[in-house]
């Protein structure tokens, strides 16, 4: 099933397998004419991993961090393992008459570590445990055709352009994904699609009303909103494979502007603490928050190539950033952020082989760390330290370092495990493809691609240097014409002098990764 128009609207078709991909990019045919009552879609995913060295033998930072987890039992163990599986379900809801459609995205053990649910004693178990939580409801929303446009609205998911900065989590591959609670109507006019949406961001302060079935929010200046306009020219993964093979070369873009703001806020509803904290009054405090978010995403494609490029600007401001209340710093803290990025693709006309250059940059920060996962609370880092907070009022009230989405993958070991994402960095990936057997029911390919990383701001790096390392990510691939998909992966980091140990004097050692990829993407009627 194609995830249908709007569950992004800050958003717009990705390059991910088309019939995953959530986004802007029709407006509702797919509820004219329903060919059936239901339709249901989705896939299933199990992965398995070898991490070796991951954690570069280069001890750990200057608060103790390390760059990776080791064995509990033996720190100089090598060899770590991770196997995980995920069934996805999207299931759409037509009305007989057309018009309008209900549709649901359902995640079953989403990620879940395999084997990490024991029925009893480990050595004994016969079963694996079901009282945890082993479903996430990702997406719950309404469609409705109107003469004017496209009304959606409930959780939807969100994508944009390459997926960089807004990802819906759509590829096989991917660990999360965004979703809004939305409100959103989008419609053509002039050969373009324009979108206007309102998310509830967050809600101020819930609380249980006294019949026990609903919430009320009993702090309205703690809402963060969030609005914005969206317009792109998308013509479908259909229409440019008709345009590419008459020989025309398909231009495609897009532009969003969003507007987020919190007035108040209230820090106990989320910053970890030993007892719960009542909340009153006194809970309250100033916030000023105010955010804009603007993107460009260019595609040019034609019968061998695809150029596509990506550019966002993030700027920020919080009057007040202190998290407790009665405590006040004097100046605000402001973000700067850019990011961009490119993919290139060439190839015969058969597209057999396919080679290019992919590209993007990250803007830093120069405060220590990467700034790349962060929670509430964290403390600030030190020079030599992998990650933590960008700023530290009042000594530091700055927070320019741009954060690829985690699910837009670069490469397979550095920023995917180790730093967590893109950000802070400069890097320049050339690959290569090329599909070996294609009359087997499917067909079996080799792929190979570099990633040579460096760091926008050195003094940011555990090294205190701007290189970071030279990644080989070699594939091989098994696409069966049924949908049964085989991938086996490789990484090597030869890791530069940006992760070496300077307090202890520790130069970093070489990574590796394996991992084995079996998947089944279904689609209904």
């Amino acid at each position: 099933m194609k995830r249908r128009y709007l569950f992004a609207l800050v958003l717009a078709a990705a390059p991910v397998d088309a019939a995953l991909a959530s986004g802007l990019t029709d407006h509702g045919e797919d509820l004219e004419a329903p060919g059936s009552f239901i339709q249901v879609s989705g896939y299933t995913r199990t992965r398995g991993s070898l991490f070796h060295n991951l954690d570069l033998d280069r001890g750990p930072t200057p608060s103790g961090e390390i760059l990776f987890p080791v064995s509990l039992s033996d720190p100089t163990e090598q060899l770590l393992t991770a196997f995980d599986t995920r069934i996805r379900t999207d299931v759409s809801l037509y009305a007989p008459w057309g018009g309008m459609a209900v549709k649901v995205r359902l995640d079953t053990l989403d990620n879940v570590l395999l084997g990490s649910m024991p029925e009893g004693i480990p050595s004994a178990s016969t079963s694996q445990r079901s009282d945890e939580p082993l479903f996430k409801l990702r997406r719950a929303y309404a469609e409705l055709l109107t003469p004017f446009g496209l009304l959606a609205f409930g959780r939807m998911g969100q994508d944009w352009g390459l997926g960089m900065l807004a990802n819906g989590g759509d590829a096989l591959d991917a660990d999360s994904g965004d979703s809004a609670d939305r409100i959103a109507f989008v419609t053509p006019l002039v050969d373009h699609l324009f979108a206007i949406a309102y998310d509830f961001t967050a809600a101020g302060a819930p609380v249980e009303h006294r019949t026990g079935f609903r919430a009320i929010d009993v702090e309205p200046k703690a809402i963060a909103h969030t609005l914005t306009f969206a317009v792109s020219r998308w013509r479908g993964p259909e229409a440019r494979a008709r345009r590419s093979a008459a020989g025309k070369v398909t231009p495609e873009y897009g532009a969003f502007a969003s507007y987020r703001f919190q007035d108040s806020d209230i820090p106990a509803t989320y910053l970890p603490v030993a007892q719960p904290i009542p909340l009153e009054a006194g809970q309250v405090m100033a916030r000023g928050y105010e955010a804009l978010a603007s993107d460009l995403w260019l595609r040019f494609e034609g019968r061998n190539f695809r150029i596509e490029a990506e550019a966002a600007y993030l700027h920020a401001s919080v009057e007040q950033p202190s998290l407790i209340p009665g405590v006040l710093f004097r100046e605000p803290v402001t973000s700067n952020q850019f990011g961009a990025a490119l993919e290139t693709e060439f190839g015969d006309d058969q597209r057999r082989f396919l080679g290019g250059l992919n590209a993007g940059f990250a803007s830093g920060d120069a405060a220590p760390g990467f700034g790349a996962i962060l929670k509430a609370g964290d403390v600030a880092p030190v020079a030599g330290d992998l990650d933590g907070p960008q700023a530290n009022p009042p000594f530091d009230s700055e927070v320019n370092n741009f954060r690829f989405h985690p699910d837009y993958r670069v490469d397979r070991i550095l920023f995917r495990e180790i730093i967590g994402t893109v950000t802070d960095a400069i890097y320049l990936k050339p690959h290569l493809k090329y599909d070996l057997i294609t009359d087997i029911g499917g067909k079996l390919s080799v792929g190979l691609a570099g990633v040579l990383s460096f760091a926008a701001k050195s003094e940011s790096t555990p090294g205190q240097a701007g290189f970071l390392g030279f990644e080989i990510d070699p594939t091989i691939s098994y696409v069966s014409d049924v949908g049964f998909r085989a991938d086996l992966e490789q990484a090597t980091l030869l890791p530069g002098a940006g992760l070496d140990n300077v307090e202890l004097n520790l130069a970093s050692k070489p990574a590796q990764l394996w991992r084995l990829r079996l998947s089944y993407v279904f689609r209904g009627p």
